[in-house]
């Protein structure tokens, strides 16, 4: 199956409460290619994990449309691989059960899930910790564990809320490293929210940029760097000078 185009046209999203209108996200249009890794930037609070719950159907817009393929899809739910900061994982199930939970959810025969997780355990860096609990695990193997139980749903779209945001330096590195790898594997369309630009650059193939509150697209980054990443990129001139480029549409867009 050949990874989707996904494209929200003109969406808007306000939330009612205590007699208060918060506008989330104002009309807010966007394209990501098949197969493209996009990565997205913006103030705290410009509606980033909004917008991934308009997309993966845990909430409805107001305005606007939301297309994959080309074609609207009213019932979104299940359709993507959904993956937030904190790894979700349930402390009474084993690291197999954990990550074979989405399969399990959706009918998938035990056996045939337990041999698809099994068989990739060692490349997601957990081989010999099948039967470990999650409190047994360091944060980047929590984090990989919940990246495979995301790329066991199999979906085509992945949604990724700032995964490493709480992860050291070290760690992070390692593990944006490691998600590219994982990426030119599968080759899925990826959003992946995130506040550090210099993730943001190094990860994407294009970088979006947006408002404060309420989110919309102030500008789209195409990022000049080659395939496969390797991260002494981070200290070429061209890494530098897209960094400056992104601080500042950044900066701007406080401004509008």
């Amino acid at each position: 199956m050949s990874a989707p185009s996904l494209e929200l046209i003109d969406v808007s999203k306000t939330f009612h409460g205590n007699q208060i209108l918060v506008p989330a996200l104002s009309s807010f249009s966007l394209l990501v290619e098949p197969a493209e890794f996009l990565t997205i930037i913006g103030p705290s609070g410009s509606g980033k994990s909004t917008l991934f719950n308009l997309i993966a159907g845990l909430l409805e817009p107001d305005h606007g449309q939301i297309l994959l393929d080309g074609r609207p899809v009213p019932r979104r739910t299940g359709l993507f691989g959904y993956m937030p900061q904190k790894d979700l994982l349930l402390p009474w199930r084993s690291v197999l059960d954990n990550v074979v939970l989405a399969q399990e959810l959706a009918g998938v025969p035990r056996s045939q899930s337990i041999a698809a997780a099994t068989e990739l355990l060692p490349m997601f860096g957990l081989e010999g910790f099948s039967d470990a609990y999650p409190t047994s695990l360091s944060g980047g193997m929590r984090q990989r564990a919940a990246m495979l139980r995301t790329i066991l749903s199999d979906r085509e779209v992945l949604l990724l809320d700032e995964p490493f945001g709480a992860l050291d330096a070290l760690t992070r590195f390692e593990l944006q490293d490691w998600l590219l790898r994982i990426w030119d594997r599968y080759r899925q369309t990826v959003l992946f929210v995130t506040h550090d630009v210099e993730e943001a650059l190094y990860l994407g193939d294009r970088v979006v940029v947006l408002s404060p509150r309420p989110g919309r697209v102030l500008h789209s980054l195409l990022v000049e760097l080659p395939r496969p990443r390797r991260r002494e990129l981070t200290t070429s001139d061209g890494f530098r000078r897209q960094l400056a480029e992104l601080l500042s549409m950044l900066e701007g867009s406080q401004d509008n």
